[in-house]
């Protein structure tokens, strides 16, 4: 599949009239914190591997890769959650969600502090750090007449700082993200409020993202899916594995990159 591919996996009914669309950030805008699950990862199995009662260590492998796979999209602290849980599973010593997401966000921090500064202090061009065509198709859409939100598993001031560096916080009416009341935000419940704030039906939605968490939310709400199969280490190429997971969440269609944007647009709106 080329970075130009489009892969119909179950078109919207003809004549689908967008007007508004929800993206995704880290890995469907932003490759900023391409790598993060290489940091999560280690510290979850590390963490399990000290319980009295842990698996053999391929085995929290298998686990964690799987839970990891499975959670992708959601709040950090939701996963750090899963993993206190999962301690005291396995007859350990569980600290709070709050400390093993400090923990996290300390080892994430020291993964992508380069990469900020670079584009910060003008080293690197913005454009190194989106994902192809994500600037264009933002444009392409609010010409159309889009109204355009984003909606992410990371820390809100993170995701507003990271998104006016790589220069996106403006094609938005709203930036979500994960807030310190962490019970009160959800991608469902920020798909449920577009929805229900405009009074529209569930098809005027269009979802951008490469998780399978915003994936499955739009679909259940009745909107449109568009799943970012993006290879992050390798802009621009499919990622067969996201590709799997974005079609299991129920993804009309997959995409490698943004690039493609006019024909999914045309697509979307002939039904095929």
């Amino acid at each position: 599949m080329s970075s130009t591919t489009i892969e119909t996996v179950s078109a919207p009914p003809r004549g689908t009239q967008l007007r508004y669309a929800l993206f995704d950030f880290d890995g469907t805008l932003s490759l900023l914190r391409q790598g993060w699950q290489t940091v999560m990862a280690p510290l979850m199995i590390e963490t399990l591997s000290a319980c009295p009662n842990a698996e053999p260590a391929a085995n929290l492998q298998h686990t964690v890769n799987d839970y990891i796979a499975a959670s992708t999209g959601i709040q950090t602290i939701h996963q750090m959650v899963w993993l206190a849980g999962a301690v005291a599973q396995r007859g350990g010593s569980a600290a709070t969600p709050e400390a093993y997401k400090a923990i996290y966000q300390e080892r994430l921090l020291a993964h992508i502090t380069a990469r900020l500064e670079a584009v910060e202090n003008g080293h690197e061009p913005a454009e190194r750090y989106l994902l192809p065509g994500a600037r264009s198709a933002l444009a392409t859409l609010r010409a159309a007449g889009l109204t355009c939100y984003l909606a992410s598993g990371t820390d809100v001031d993170d995701v507003r700082r990271e998104a006016r560096l790589l220069g996106v916080a403006d094609a938005f009416v709203a930036i979500h993200g994960a807030i310190a009341d962490w019970r009160n935000y959800s991608k469902a419940r920020v798909i449920a409020d577009i929805l229900r704030s405009h009074q529209v039906a569930p098809l005027s939605l269009v979802t951008f993202g490469d998780g399978y968490v915003e994936i499955e939310n739009t679909r259940s709400a009745g909107g449109i899916a568009v799943g970012v199969a993006s290879d992050e280490a390798h802009p621009g190429q499919l990622d067969p594995w996201k590709r799997e997971r974005l079609i299991a969440a129920g993804a009309h269609y997959i995409v490698a990159d943004l690039r493609p944007i006019d024909e999914l647009l045309r697509r979307i709106a002939a039904g095929v």
